[in-house]
C-alpha cells in the first residue's frame, strides 16, 4: 500500500518499470546482452570522474541551530560547527540526469549526486573542516522506484550525529539540510585518549551514500553514491612523501562495483520491489560502467575497491585470460579506509556489501608478463541468501574489469614488498564497560536484531552507549544467510571469528563492517568517543536493511548494561 500497488479492492496493480522481474525460469537473471571491454574505465584522469569543488559562500551562511525559516530539514543544532569552523563549503544538488552504461543498452535515468553517479568525489584533509550543504531536487515522479527524500551518510566518518545521515533524518523534495563533517581523529576529546585524537584511527577510503529509512537499497542502487577521500600528513597523496603510496589522482584509482539487471525488453535499469532477501544482477558496472577496461602502466598502483550492493558478496582475484593457470599475487594496504600496521600480500580478496578495501598492484612484477589482466570475481551467489561455499576456477568467474598494461613508467611509491609499516593499532587490551550480544536472524517474513524490527519513524534507542568508554559487541549469524554489519561512527577491532583469536592477516585492522556469514560468531571491541547523539547499526545488504535489519542506539554521558538490546 506503502507504494500505491494495492487499489481500493486489493488487488495488486502493475506500474510501468516498476518491478518486471527479468529471471529465467530457476531464477537466473536475463539482461539484454551487452559486450565487454569496450568502453574506458571513468576515473578522475579522464573526467569520467570529478573531485567537488568548494563554493565561496552559501546564502543563507550555515548555522549552529537549523535553519527551518529558510528550507533547512535539520532537527539538530550542529555540535562542533563552532570549535571546527569549516575551511571549505560545498553544495551538491540530488538531481536526475540520463547515464549511459553500456553503448549497447538505451540511456538510463539515474539519480545522482550534481546528477552524476558515481557522484563527484570529495578530497579532504584531516584538520580541514567541511560543510555540505544537500539540496534534495529529485522529480516526484520516480520512474518505477526510488523515492525522493534523502538523507546523505558519510560512511563511515566520525561525524556528529545530526550530520551522520541518519536514516530518519530525511529531506523532502525542495529543501536542504547541512553537514558538517569535522575531518578530525577519534578521540580528540576523550577521557582515556591524548588531545588531538589518536592518530592511529586515521581514516582514508569512505564513501557517502543515500540511507533514508525503508528505501535506502533503491535509492541506492538508482545511483546516490560517491566516494570521499581523506589524507593526512602521513596518506598524503603524493607518493614522494609520507608513506610514499602512489599518488592521486594520476596512480590512486577508486573503483566502485555495483551489479545490476535491466529490462529484457527496454533495457532500461530494473528494481524488484518483492525481493525481500536481497536482489542479484547479472550485469557488473564499475564506476557506472558495465565492463569497462583500463590501461596501466608498468608500475605500481592503489586501487580503492568499494562493493556497493545491493546484495552481492565479492571474491576477488587477478586473471590471466591466456594463461589460467598463473597465480598473481598483490598487496592489501587497507580494510574499510583503515590502513594495515604493514602491507599483507594475498591472491584474493572477500568482500561483504559496503567493505572497502586498499591493494597496491605492481604492474611491473605481474608473472609471465602479460598484455592483460582481468580483475575476476569467483564467488558465485544465486539468490540474496549467501554466497556459494565454493571458488570457481580460474576463467570461469565473472569478469569486471580488464586491466591492458601499457610501457613502463617512472615509480616514486614504496615498495609494499620492502616491508613498510604504517599505523599501529589501537589498544585491545582495555576491559570493556559491558558486553552486548546481537543476534540477526529473520522474523515474519523480515529481518529482526535481537528479535525486533526496526520502527519506521527511528524513535526509540534500543540501548544507550555511555562516552568515552570501551564495549564488546559480539555479533551471531543465522542458518543459510550471510550478513555484512555495519556500526555508524566508529570503526571497531575484531577480536575473534567463530572462536579463533585475530592477530594477523587482512582482518588484523580496524573496520566498520564485518561480513557476517553462515552461523559465524563476531567479537568485536568498541570505543565510542568525542560526540553525543543517535546512530544506527544494521545489515548492508540494503534490501535487509529496509526489510528492516536495523536498528538505532545511542551516545550520551550515562549508558545502560543491557547485554542483549
Amino acid at each position: 500500500m506503502k507504494l500505491g500497488l494495492v487499489t481500493t479492492g486489493g488487488a495488486l496493480v502493475a506500474r510501468d518499470g516498476l518491478v518486471r522481474p527479468a529471471y529465467a525460469d530457476h531464477g537466473t537473471p536475463v539482461t539484454p546482452p551487452t559486450r565487454a571491454f569496450i568502453e574506458p574505465l571513468p576515473t578522475h584522469m579522464n573526467g569520467g570522474m570529478v573531485v567537488k569543488q568548494p563554493v565561496s559562500s552559501l546564502s543563507p551562511a550555515p548555522s549552529v541551530a537549523p535553519n527551518t525559516a529558510a528550507g533547512e530539514r535539520r532537527t539538530r543544532s550542529h555540535q562542533a560547527l563552532t570549535r571546527f569552523s569549516p575551511a571549505k563549503l560545498y553544495e551538491v544538488r540530488q538531481r536526475a540526469a540520463q547515464a549511459s552504461h553500456s553503448p549497447d543498452l538505451p540511456l538510463q535515468t539515474v539519480w545522482g549526486f550534481d546528477g552524476r553517479s558515481p557522484g563527484p568525489t570529495y578530497v579532504a584533509k584531516y584538520g580541514e573542516p567541511v560543510l555540505v550543504r544537500n539540496f534534495n531536487d529529485l522529480p516526484a515522479d520516480n520512474g518505477g522506484f526510488g523515492f525522493p527524500e534523502v538523507s546523505t551518510h558519510l560512511h563511515n566518518g566520525h561525524t556528529p550525529s545530526e550530520s551522520d545521515g541518519f536514516p530518519c533524518d530525511y529531506v523532502a523534495r525542495g529543501f536542504w539540510y547541512d553537514q558538517h563533517y569535522p575531518n578530525v581523529l577519534a578521540g580528540f576529546d576523550s577521557t582515556h585518549t591524548a588531545q588531538g585524537g589518536d592518530i592511529n584511527e586515521s581514516l582514508s577510503t569512505l564513501w557517502y551514500h543515500d540511507h533514508r529509512v525503508e528505501f535506502t537499497a533503491q535509492n541506492a542502487y538508482k545511483g546516490l553514491a560517491g566516494f570521499y577521500l581523506l589524507f593526512n600528513n602521513s596518506d598524503t597523496g603524493n607518493e614522494t612523501t609520507g608513506f610514499r603510496l602512489p599518488s592521486f589522482p594520476d596512480f590512486d584509482i577508486p573503483l566502485m562495483l555495483n551489479d545490476k539487471l535491466y529490462d529484457p525488453d527496454t533495457g532500461l535499469l530494473m528494481f524488484d520491489l518483492f525481493n525481500t532477501a536481497g536482489m542479484l544482477g547479472d550485469k557488473f558496472l564499475v564506476n557506472g560502467k558495465i565492463q569497462p577496461f583500463f590501461e596501466p602502466r608498468k608500475r605500481r598502483y592503489r586501487f580503492r575497491i568499494l562493493n556497493g550492493g545491493p546484495s552481492r558478496f565479492y571474491d576477488l582475484f587477478l586473471t590471466d585470460p591466456n594463461n589460467l593457470g598463473t597465480t598473481i599475487p598483490f598487496w592489501v594496504i587497507a580494510n574499510d579506509g583503515n590502513l594495515l600496521p604493514k602491507p599483507v600480500q594475498v591472491t584474493h580478496i572477500r568482500l561483504g556489501v559496503a567493505e572497502r578495501i586498499d591493494i597496491v598492484v605492481d604492474f611491473a612484477k605481474i608473472p609471465n608478463n602479460p598484455p592483460r589482466l582481468i580483475l575476476e570475481n569467483r564467488l558465485p551467489q544465486t539468490d540474496g541468501q549467501l554466497p556459494d561455499s565454493r571458488l570457481q576456477s580460474a576463467g570461469q568467474g565473472d569478469r569486471l574489469l580488464e586491466f591492458r598494461i601499457g610501457t613502463v613508467a617512472s615509480d616514486a611509491s614504496v615498495d609494499p614488498a620492502t616491508g613498510p609499516t604504517f599505523y599501529a593499532l589501537p589498544n585491545r587490551t582495555e576491559t570493556p564497560r559491558v558486553t552486548r550480544t546481537f543476534e540477526f536472524d529473520k522474523k515474519d517474513g523480515l529481518w529482526a536484531v535481537n528479535g525486533v524490527l526496526m520502527s519506521g519513524d527511528c524513535a526509540t534507542p534500543r540501548f544507550t552507549v555511555q562516552r568515552n568508554t570501551t564495549e564488546k559487541w559480539i555479533f551471531q549469524g543465522s542458518r543459510g544467510w550471510a550478513h555484512p554489519i555495519h556500526v555508524h561512527f566508529e570503526e571497531f577491532q575484531m577480536l575473534s571469528r567463530n572462536g579463533s583469536s585475530i592477530s594477523s592477516g587482512v582482518e588484523y585492522s580496524r573496520k566498520d563492517v564485518t561480513r557476517l556469514e553462515e552461523r559465524e560468531r563476531v567479537e568485536v571491541l568498541m570505543r565510542f568517543r568525542d560526540f553525543r547523539g543517535r546512530f544506527a547499526m544494521h545489515c548492508h545488504n540494503t534490501v535487509h536493511e529496509d526489510h528492516a535489519m536495523m536498528l538505532r542506539w545511542d551516545i550520551e554521558d550515562l549508558g545502560d548494561t543491557k547485554t542483549r538490546p
